[in-house]
């Protein structure tokens, strides 16, 4: 499948690409390093992908009106772009946030409601930070069975687009019509599958050619967010349908896991049978850096996630780290220790992201790093992952927030 894959693209690239009376060639991959070629072989399109690709682009031909080195517009050069004309990123860049920018309700202060939304994504700009992960909320979409409001999300994504930064979508979570909790909650799976497939396909659809990864719920093995918890078997079915949906609207889309809380739990999704159902390995690290040896403790969960996939045979898949981040709280702040201990000043939160994005990035087959979260959130958690955020909920920037802006500037890709 692979090969036929590059003799396609070597074909394209030999007859050009052509649209407008302008020659888009594919890019030679055989002049990328074997760095490049370790982090980005996984995302060079497939069959079924590179098809729906140039459809995309036959679609949205004004797009490619004129010669560039970068044809989509994602700041990658075109020779080292593995999908040109997809507006995907790729393995080489690891900066992401977990951001709620959907937060605009009652229940959350309204958080990035109206001009905050435009600050937020214009400081996240800044930051260097290139992807965002973000709930495409179920029940904020439909409300009501059937009835969809695009508003918010078109207005959020066309940011987003505008400012080059890329989109982790989340599928989240049980619309409360459609859950099979009697008391309509929503961490619980909804009672026909074929409700949230319909909501998704709705949103693909829509989305297709901005949003290119989707992630299917949040730490479904984690009672918070799935209920009744029964080793993954219910979530295993809603991702294989999921996925079947996601790609049948576009086959060119990557699809996610929900994000686990804890990465050992993979192994109950392979014995589920979802192991066919998803393209990327996502998963949570959140340990505190006042533990002894933080460093060791991440590169082990790593290592066992590895592992798993190993012994499944899925070993070529690449991973995602879509949560990882520690509190930094202002010093002689009386704030509520977080799940981990005593709380990490916002000095002691600089250095966990230093450490973080020089070298923990550097891990076998780790594309991905979210810190979370890009933002505090004031009086939510009521302790200290109220302060996991690179900005202060003024937007007012912290020390983590200065570190990581330095190491994106100096961050050079393979090429």
């Amino acid at each position: 499948m692979k090969k036929l894959c590059l003799l396609l693209l070597m074909f394209f690239s030999l007859c050009g690409f052509r649209y407008n009376d302008v020659e888009y060639p594919m890019p030679d991959y055989s002049r990328n390093s074997a760095e490049w070629h370790a982090r980005n072989d996984a995302y060079i399109p497939g069959e079924a992908e590179l098809q729906a690709i140039m459809g995309r682009a036959s679609e949205n031909k004004f797009k490619f009106a004129m010669k560039s080195d970068d044809y989509d517009g994602d700041g990658i050069p075109n020779q080292y772009d593995p999908s040109p004309y997809d507006w995907r990123e790729t393995g080489y860049n690891p900066f992401g946030a977990l951001a709620f920018l959907n937060w605009d309700h009652q229940w959350n202060y309204f958080a990035y409601k109206g001009k905050n939304l435009d600050q937020a994504i214009a400081s996240i700009k800044k930051a260097g930070i290139t992807f965002v992960r973000v709930d495409f909320s179920w029940g904020d979409i439909e409300m009501e069975q059937g009835k969809l409001n695009f508003e918010k999300y078109d207005r959020m994504v066309k940011l987003l687009s505008d400012n080059n930064i890329r989109i982790l979508a989340i599928f989240s979570y049980c619309a409360g019509w459609a859950s099979s909790s009697p008391d309509y909650l929503w961490c619980f799976p909804p009672k026909e599958n074929k409700f949230f497939t319909d909501y998704v396909t709705a949103v693909v659809k829509r989305y297709k050619n901005k949003v290119k990864y989707w992630e299917v719920w949040n730490e479904p093995d984690s009672r918070t967010y799935w209920r009744p918890q029964d080793m993954l078997v219910s979530y295993a079915t809603l991702l294989k349908e999921t996925y079947l949906a996601a790609k049948k609207e576009d086959p060119s889309c990557k699809i996610l896991v929900g994000g686990l809380a804890e990465g050992y739990k993979l192994e109950w999704l392979y014995k589920a049978g979802g192991q066919d159902y998803f393209d990327i390995v996502n998963f949570h690290v959140l340990i505190s850096p006042l533990r002894p040896s933080p460093f060791k403790a991440a590169q082990s969960a790593i290592v066992q996630v590895r592992k798993i996939m190993a012994r499944f045979g899925d070993e070529k898949k690449r991973m995602w780290i879509t949560e990882l981040g520690c509190p930094g709280v202002p010093k002689d702040l009386p704030i509520q220790q977080w799940w981990n201990g005593p709380n990490p000043d916002e000095q002691q939160q600089a250095d966990w992201v230093k450490a973080v994005y020089t070298d923990l990035v550097k891990e076998e087959r780790v594309d991905k790093i979210f810190w979370a979260f890009f933002r505090d959130t004031k009086n939510h958690f009521g302790n200290g992952v109220d302060f996991f955020g690179l900005v202060r909920d003024d937007f007012s920037e912290k020390p983590s927030y200065l570190a990581l802006k330095e190491i994106t500037k100096k961050w050079k890709g393979p090429r």
